[in-house]
Formats: structure tokens, C-alpha cells, sequence
């Protein structure tokens, strides 16, 4: 499994309570950069979300070049499948790794409860982009590998059999052309990945394309229906529901497969999935694997220009930390920063690199050519937003009320579209309310 997917800070908070108030959780021990890599020495777990890459030894490769440099380090990964649902309940111990991917249900100011310290802001802001997204008071708990861009991962040559050649620039024709994949070719226009539940979390991540704005995730502290007409949130959800609705998603989401959706999207069985710009080397490496063009594999924004212009929300992926139980800080940070700085894996995935001024990857030259506006994502309300969200029990990063709409609009849940929209903004507004805003 891999995925960029929730790249927001998130607004649940994870059910954990054996770590807070624990000794080295808030002794606030800082994961120093090391000194003399000679001098660096311990075991190491890094538990991952790619069990592809530890299936196919590209993490051992890494581990062997880091040792280059750390002779003295021994680094075990662990690969968990539900990366989400394991680590959620082995931070009800002291046992989650060396290092770790943050879960995107902790909460953003939970962070100094679990991970140690990795410097001040103003240090790391210079250095790497994205500190915003993991800073309390003044000090980053996270650094991500990856930044990336969000959009459509579709198949070219399936959407050329159905007479589509250009981006559609509403929702409407996303629509038309996704019902033209349907009666023209043999391929599923679009798939959910329902099943594992975590790609649906990604379609947050378009909050700010529909209205190109960069604070409109910040503006939800301040939105009394979020899911009404005119919202960010209100054209993301109805486009998935209306796909859903209209049988152009695939007919049993329940029965979906990350790992084979890969494989489907790269041999033409699929048409499209929204997710980040980091899974576009992944579906090409599939559709090469199953004997066709991996250059078929292409990239679009979210079907919307605001004064002709596409726009595309960059965001972190996953932010690596430093468990702040960790008996051997200095080796785990030494991993973290070689594998961010040094191992060139960002390049050779296609992914954005969090390392400032490093260039865009020739994955996103479509994104270049057509002058797609890449956007950041303000944080200055992100406490707020995160109160709002936990008090209305929504989870707008979580992959549950997202279930609940694909399951409304193929008819396994009561209700309609309007609705479960009505539901969410009475959830919404009276959360707002309960916190005085």
C-alpha cells in the first residue's frame, strides 16, 4: 500500500491514551541532527506504508546506502497494510517505531504528546517546505519526504477509445466524458478504492481547486455550511456522488483493492482515480508491468477554472517523525533527514521533494505546459477548523462519511445527496456553535 493521501493536517484526533502524560513523551528530548556520522550508532525501526517497496528491496537499497554514511545504524522497516488502523492502536503503547509516518487522525496539536522535537520553526521553515503542517509553539514535530499536487490519475489511451482528448473544465463534462468511457470502452470510468477507504480521504485535499484559493480550508472555521451551494466542499462531494450516482464508478466498492487498482488503471481496466501527483510513477510502473505504455498514464486537475485557470492544491504527504519514546533519537534522526535529503527518492518517484527550491518532476509536465496554478494551503485556522471538526463528528479527513456517500448514492444508505449535505451542515454549524464561533 502507499499513499500521499491526507496530506492535511488532520481533524480527529486519534483514540489514544497510554502515551499522554508519559515520561519521555513530554520530556520534550529534542531528535537532534546527528554530528559525526561515525559516532551515530543503534537499531532502528521505521515503520512504512510501502510494503511494495519492502516486497521489492528498494528500502533495503536505501538502508544499504544510508549505512554508507551511518555504519553504526541497523535499520528494520516494518510494513503495515492498514497503515492507519495498525499504528492507531500501537500508539496506545510506547511501541510505534523509531520513526514513523504521523496518522493523519492525530490531530496537529496531539503531536509533542507522541514525537520528539525536531528544531525550531524558523530553522527548518528555511530548509524544507511544509513545517507549518506539524509546528506547536514554535517547534516541528514532522518533516514530510514529498510535497504533492492533487488531481485525476487517468489512462490516456482509455479516454482517447472514448473520443476524449482535451481536460474537461467543469464537473459536468468530467461527467460526459466519464459516461463516454462507459459506453465506448470496457473499462470502469472510475474507481473509488472505497474498500480501503484512505483514497476517499484525498478528495479533501481539493479543497481550494473549485474556488482556486489557497485559505479555503482555513475558511471552514469561519463556514456555516460547508457542504452548501457555492462551497469547495459542496462541488467536491457532489462530483464524487454524482459519478457514484450515475453507475460510472465501479459495482461493488466494497469489494475494491488498492494494490490491484494500480494494476487495473495501468492495463486500461480503469479510467480514473483521485489521488495525489505521487501515484502517477506508481500507475505507470503497473501499466508497464502489464505490457503497455506507462507514458499512458496521465495527470489533471480538478474539472474547474476560475478565469480560465486550473488550480491544484499543493500539499504535504505523509510527515516522517521521531517517536518520542524512542531510546535511540539521533540514529532515527538520522535516518529521517538522510532519506529526505540524500536518497534522491522523491526524484526517482516523481515526487515533489519538500527540500526548498528543488524543481517540479517531469510527472507533472502537463501540470507546466498548461499553466495549472499550483496553490498551498493556509494554516493559520487549522486549530480551529480541527475543534469544529472533532465536535461535529464529521472527520473531514477521515474516510467514514465518505463511505456514507458513495454508500447514499448507490442506494446502501438512506437518503439523497441533499440530504446527508443538510445533515453534515447541521453537524457542522452546530459544532460551530457549541465552540462559540
Amino acid at each position: 500500500m502507499s499513499r500521499a493521501y491526507a496530506v492535511l493536517a488532520a481533524a480527529t484526533l486519534v483514540a489514544v491514551t497510554a502515551c499522554s502524560g508519559q515520561g519521555g513523551a513530554t520530556s520534550g528530548e529534542t531528535a537532534a541532527p546527528p554530528g559525526d556520522p561515525a559516532k551515530v550508532s543503534g537499531g532502528i525501526t521505521v515503520l512504512t506504508n510501502r510494503t511494495d517497496q519492502i516486497a521489492d528491496g528498494t528500502l533495503k537499497k536505501y538502508a544499504a546506502e544510508f549505512n554508507k554514511t551511518y555504519p553504526g545504524v541497523k535499520v528494520k522497516f516494518e510494513g503495515l497494510t492498514d497503515y492507519e488502523g495498525e499504528t492507531k492502536i500501537r500508539m496506545n503503547t510506547e511501541n510505534y517505531g523509531d520513526v514513523l509516518l504521523i496518522p493523519n487522525s492525530l490531530s496537529v496539536e496531539q503531536y509533542p504528546d507522541f514525537f520528539a522535537p525536531l528544531g525550531g520553526s524558523g530553522a527548518l521553515s528555511a530548509k524544507f517546505d511544509y513545517t507549518d503542517h506539524a509546528t506547536v509553539d514554535g517547534r516541528v514535530y514532522g518533516l514530510a519526504n514529498i510535497g504533492v499536487a492533487n488531481g485525476f490519475v487517468y489512462n490516456k489511451s482509455v479516454w482517447a477509445k472514448a473520443g476524449v482528448k482535451d481536460w474537461p473544465a467543469t464537473p459536468q463534462e468530467f461527467v460526459a466524458d466519464l459516461e463516454a468511457v462507459k459506453s465506448k470502452t470496457d473499462a470502469v470510468p472510475y474507481y473509488t478504492n472505497y474498500k480501503d477507504g484512505w483514497p476517499l480521504t484525498n478528495w479533501t485535499n481539493a479543497i481550494g481547486s473549485p474556488s482556486c484559493d489557497s485559505g479555503a480550508y482555513d475558511a471552514l472555521a469561519k463556514t456555516e455550511e460547508p457542504w452548501g451551494g457555492g462551497e469547495d466542499l459542496h462541488a467536491i462531494d457532489e462530483l464524487l456522488y454524482t459519478i457514484v450516482d450515475k453507475g460510472l464508478a465501479e459495482p461493488d466498492p466494497t469489494t475494491t483493492n488498492w494494490e490491484d487498482s494500480k494494476s487495473r488503471i495501468g492495463a486500461g481496466k480503469v479510467g480514473a482515480m483521485w489521488l495525489g501527483s505521487w501515484a502517477i510513477s506508481q500507475m505507470r510502473a503497473a501499466a508497464e508491468a502489464a505490457g503497455k505504455n506507462p507514458d499512458d498514464i496521465a495527470f489533471m486537475p480538478f474539472p474547474v477554472r476560475r478565469d480560465g485557470t486550473y488550480c491544484s492544491v499543493l500539499s504535504p504527504d505523509y510527515q516522517y517523525a521521531v517517536n518520542a519514546h524512542s531510546e535511540n533519537k539521533g540514529a532515527a534522526r538520522a535516518w529521517l533527514d538522510w532519506y529526505i535529503t540524500e536518497s534522491g527518492q522523491a526524484a526517482s518517484e516523481g515526487s515533489i521533494s519538500s527540500v526548498k527550491g528543488a524543481p517540479l518532476p517531469d510527472t507533472l509536465k502537463a501540470f507546466s505546459d498548461n499553466d495549472v496554478k499550483l496553490i498551498p494551503q493556509d494554516q493559520e485556522n487549522i486549530a480551529e477548523v480541527n475543534k469544529i471538526d472533532k465536535a461535529s463528528e464529521i472527520g473531514i479527513t477521515a474516510q467514514d462519511y465518505r463511505q456514507k456517500l458513495v454508500d447514499v448514492a448507490r442506494g446502501a444508505a438512506d437518503g439523497d445527496m441533499d440530504s446527508y449535505f443538510g445533515e453534515l451542515n447541521a453537524k457542522w454549524a452546530e459544532a460551530r456553535q457549541t465552540l462559540g464561533g
